[in-house]
């Protein structure tokens, strides 16, 4: 099919899927788990020639992101399930009133319609996207990255496959094969046929397509992340967080990617944590005071700005909290920040000033995902702040419409 093709087709679905009730989208959700389990060994034999072909071309940390296994591929399924229990959001009343003229106006929320999603080597975005976009009643558009095409492409034509049999249009859900970059920029200007563009990967990936879409696009992913260590805080709890932050998964858009530490406890913490981070080989590029402490890398000014997605962490020594807030704002990308203290008046301040999506005191920024938040499984992390901030489930994935009831009035 033709990208028009698609996009029309799409469109078409998009419309009848906005009228079936709750009911038919959990069992074709249901049926989509169902089928994504059964062709587990399918879906890992392509995965397998993907892995094999990307080799060599990206870091072992990608591959990671990469890879499907048994049991990620029933936790894949178990994401679908996980949406079946959450509420429907479409037809949810947001209020209603009556005008003196007799009119009654009701706001409720409905889908946005087609959905384009922009990601990279993330197979499991696939299903999820799919499973969120047909609870909220949104066909979708998938365009994956040339590294992922034939896992995404036997996922996705499983769950095809389940839709058409439980009665539900097929073309809710298609995938762009063609990788080129020609056929995204495209998909930026589908204007006719898409309502949103949802870029979900690196930096590179996401500037590209703000830059070139002319549909209106949400921005998420890029999460260049801070931990503040602040002068007054529990340093073995410090150090824990770091080491979760940074080594749980490394490849994450919420790992954390640099460290600031207060000058008062910079000679204390810094051995103690890079002992840590030395048990998973994490290069560590601090500034000149950082080296004057610990063996480092001397860090660039751009490894500040940089989302590594890898075994690096950029390390700065600062005066104060004022000093860290001054950096997190202007090198981090409004995703993921926290503060390590035991002093309330910090962390207000810091919860208070830093431009975030989600601050946390106390805790690892690995929490910043929809499912750990209780919202259920998200499309990504809106680092913007129009329509939606932060993990993006079903809500966010719909708009408004006023409904006005009359008998007669004009104006």
């Amino acid at each position: 099919m033709t990208l028009d093709q698609i996009g029309s087709a799409a469109k078409k679905a998009s419309i009848s899927l906005a009228c079936e009730g709750t009911q038919r989208k959990n069992a074709a959700l249901i049926a989509m788990a169902k089928a994504i389990r059964e062709n587990a060994r399918f879906i890992i034999e392509k995965n397998s020639e993907d892995i094999a072909a990307a080799r060599g071309s990206i870091k072992d940390t990608l591959i990671d992101r990469l890879t499907l296994d048994e049991k990620r591929i029933n936790s894949m399924a178990d994401g679908i399930e996980s949406v079946v229990a959450l509420p429907d959001p479409i037809g949810e009343g947001l209020g209603s009133h009556i005008r003196p003229n007799g009119l009654k106006i009701e706001k409720i929320r409905v889908p946005l319609g087609v959905i384009a999603i922009i990601y990279e080597a993330r197979p499991n975005v696939t299903a999820d996207a799919a499973a969120l976009t047909l609870k909220s009643g949104n066909a979708v558009i998938l365009r994956g990255g040339k590294e992922a095409i034939r896992s995404n492409k036997a996922i996705v034509d499983v769950m095809r496959s389940a839709l058409e049999k439980e009665g539900i249009d097929p073309d809710a859900v298609q995938l762009i094969e063609d990788t080129s970059r020609e056929t995204a920029n495209a998909l930026m200007r589908l204007n006719r046929y898409v309502d949103v563009l949802i870029p979900r990967g690196g930096a590179g990936l996401i500037r590209s397509v703000v830059e070139n879409s002319t549909v209106p696009v949400i921005e998420t992913g890029t999460g260049n992340c801070h931990i503040y260590v602040d002068s007054l805080c529990d340093l073995d709890m410090a150090a824990k967080i770091v080491y979760n932050a940074k080594c749980s998964r490394p490849s994450v858009c919420n790992a954390v990617e640099s460290l600031l530490v207060h000058k008062d406890v910079a000679e204390l913490f810094l051995p103690y944590v890079k002992e840590k981070l030395d048990a998973r080989n994490v290069e560590i590029r601090g500034c000149e005071r950082t080296a004057q402490i610990i063996p480092c890398v001397a860090a660039t000014e751009e490894d500040f700005y940089t989302e590594f997605l890898d075994y690096v962490i950029s390390v700065k020594i600062v005066d104060s909290l004022d000093d860290a807030i001054d950096h997190i704002n202007e090198h981090g990308t409004k995703h993921s920040e926290c503060i390590v203290t035991s002093s309330y008046e910090n962390s207000r301040e810091f919860l208070a000033r830093v431009d975030a999506a989600a601050v946390y005191v106390n805790a690892s920024t690995r929490f910043t995902d929809g499912g750990e938040f209780g919202l259920g499984a998200e499309i990504g992390i809106s680092t913007q702040k129009l329509h939606a901030r932060g993990p993006m489930g079903l809500n966010e994935l719909t708009t408004v419409k006023y409904c006005v009831y009359g008998s007669g009035q004009v104006r």
